[in-house]
């Protein structure tokens, strides 16, 4: 039995009676980070709450399904939000989940609980860790032929439809499901779009970022249109990435902000962006988890290959966006090297991890580039430090597989689980042989 405040729990029964819910679709991720659920009946919210929902345990370990266990899904009072595409009579509202054992006891594959357990640490410490998102994707004319439905360019206001009308439905929907979007415009590549969430603490915005992919896929559906979150879907043209948005507070006070320093960039801030920059190799299987998240990191396409850090520089893994005088709180750093096909719970739970070790451990900060990366020679970025990422999921996994700190970030399971099933789509992809081979080499092979 999970409790929860009594005054909580009857907050949301009534609400969901007041609404004229029916039923309640209870969702939680899996370890890959899709979006897992199953529907309730309002009149087994309660008790739902109170003694959680058995469901078959092993739909929450990806591909890598050993076999099945038995778990109760426990709906986070917090989460309780009305679907407002579905109708308002009787009503279908939402709730994210909390999993655990039969017993009630945390079961440590639950990528939300792993999240939270590494959120628990940096609390510890007196720390708040905030996020905020910047969400790139595209929409097409359907899921078989990539077509896209407009050709607009970088910040372009189109009055072309349905592209425009959709992303700002999509805005307004996520308005009325308590997920505020700070900017939304068009990307540098043909119908592509970004929505930029705004920063909160990260359990609460890796929540957003599912209930927004859900959104953006589900309102495109409703149009005929198909949104995807493929990282690289058209050659050619820019990636979809999604830069993240870090700081540290204490209290009311943003830790990444020092008046005294030129940038106004504290060192604990500086010792952050030292571990992200130390840890970024081994932490990209994380982050960028899928064959075609490898297509994106390549030189360029306004997306990081090396690990290095800038001032407002934008072809670098970390930047410090400019400071704006009066405004200590937006002090943050920006790590771009995540795309949005990963499972936020993990990818913030590992970019956190890593940041805190260069704090705790007092890293030494690399000096920060000035000029483009990707143009100085190997002897040039050796001499300062600066690592490549993995090129390839491959690459990714060989790095992740030893990495003592993915291990105590993730946890046992999670860690397995995860490199199993990457392992599982790298043996796949190897063993296919795709459309660039057979038209590059069989009629001269």
């Amino acid at each position: 039995m999970l409790s929860h405040n009594a005054e909580e729990t009857e907050f949301v029964v009534r609400s969901a009676m007041e609404a004229d819910v029916k039923f309640i679709r209870l969702w939680f991720p899996d370890i890959l980070g899709q979006l897992k659920g199953f529907a309730i009946s309002v009149d087994d919210l309660e008790d739902a709450i109170n003694h959680g929902v058995g469901f078959d345990g092993s739909a929450i370990e990806g591909f890598a399904r050993i076999h099945e266990s038995d778990m109760r899904a426990f709906p986070d009072p917090n989460t309780f939000v009305l679907l407002p595409w579905r109708p308002q009579q009787n009503a279908v509202a939402r709730m994210f989940c909390d999993i655990r054992g039969p017993k009630g006891d945390v079961f440590n594959g639950d990528p939300r609980n792993t999240l939270k357990r590494n959120l628990e640490k940096v609390t510890e410490l007196g720390y708040t860790y905030y996020v905020g998102t910047e969400l790139e994707f595209f929409y097409l004319k359907d899921s078989v032929n990539p077509q896209p439905l407009d050709n607009g360019g970088y910040f372009d206001q189109l009055s072309s439809q349905p592209a425009s009308d959709l992303r700002r439905d999509t805005v307004l929907n996520l308005a009325e499901m308590g997920v505020p979007v700070k900017y939304s415009h068009h990307e540098a590549a043909p119908s592509q779009h970004e929505i930029d969430l705004q920063y909160t603490d990260a359990l609460a915005m890796a929540d957003s970022v599912m209930t927004a992919k859900l959104v953006i896929k589900e309102l495109a559906q409703l149009r005929n249109a198909y949104a995807t979150f493929m990282p690289k879907p058209l050659a050619g043209v820019n990636g979809s990435g999604m830069h993240t948005h870090q700081s540290l507070f204490k209290g009311e006070k943003n830790a990444f902000y020092d008046g005294d320093d030129e940038h106004y960039l504290s060192e604990i801030g500086k010792k952050f962006i030292a571990g992200l920059l130390h840890h970024a190799p081994e932490i990209t299987l994380v982050t960028n988890q899928w064959i075609n998240s490898y297509k994106r990191l390549v030189p360029g396409f306004e997306a990081p290959v090396y690990a290095s850090w800038a001032h407002v520089n934008r072809s670098d893994l970390i930047r410090v966006p400019a400071y704006k005088p009066g405004y200590e709180s937006s002090m943050r750093i920006e790590y771009r090297a995540p795309d949005p096909a990963c499972n936020p719970y993990l990818a913030f739970s590992v970019m956190l991890a890593a940041g805190m070790k260069g704090i705790e451990n007092d890293y030494p900060v690399q000096q920060q580039v000035v000029g483009n990366v990707s143009e100085m020679t190997e002897e040039r970025r050796q001499s300062m430090g600066i690592k490549t990422l993995p090129s390839s999921l491959g690459e990714a996994i060989a790095l992740a597989e030893d990495s003592e700190l993915l291990e105590e970030a993730l946890g046992a399971h999670i860690h397995s689980s995860f490199i199993e099933n990457k392992k599982i789509e790298w043996r796949e992809y190897r063993s296919t042989i795709t459309d660039y081979e057979i038209s590059r080499y069989l009629s001269i092979l």
